[in-house]
């Protein structure tokens, strides 16, 4: 499972270290397979948080500490909101060799 969230920060001084403190809280969860923070090539204005998940549930575990709810649920909260931030992951691929993942969604 993705988490992706755009921003485009008011103060990204303040932000660089909370996002960082996000992905220092979230990484460390159980089932958390890594994340990324970055900024458009484009538009140094605008900034991406990716963080992996194993599962849906463990996403929601990751959400549930108090660190994390005190620090990154309002972090997230700034995100823009014109499109979902969490995706399942449906093809992986490494070293030109494409795997298919089954769905999580019940049904599908």
């Amino acid at each position: 499972m993705l988490l992706v969230c755009r921003f485009a920060p008011t103060d990204p001084s303040d932000f660089r270290a909370r996002v960082e403190k996000a992905l220092e809280l979230l990484t460390a969860a159980p089932g958390c397979l890594g994340g990324e923070a970055g900024r458009a090539v484009d538009d140094p204005a605008r900034w991406v948080l990716t963080v992996r998940f194993a599962s849906v549930d463990a996403y929601r575990r990751a959400l549930s500490p108090f660190a994390v709810r005190e620090h990154v649920v309002p972090l997230l909260s700034e995100a823009l909101a014109d499109e979902p931030a969490t995706y399942e992951t449906l093809f992986g691929a490494v070293a030109g060799v494409v795997a298919e993942h089954a769905s999580l969604r019940a049904g599908d």
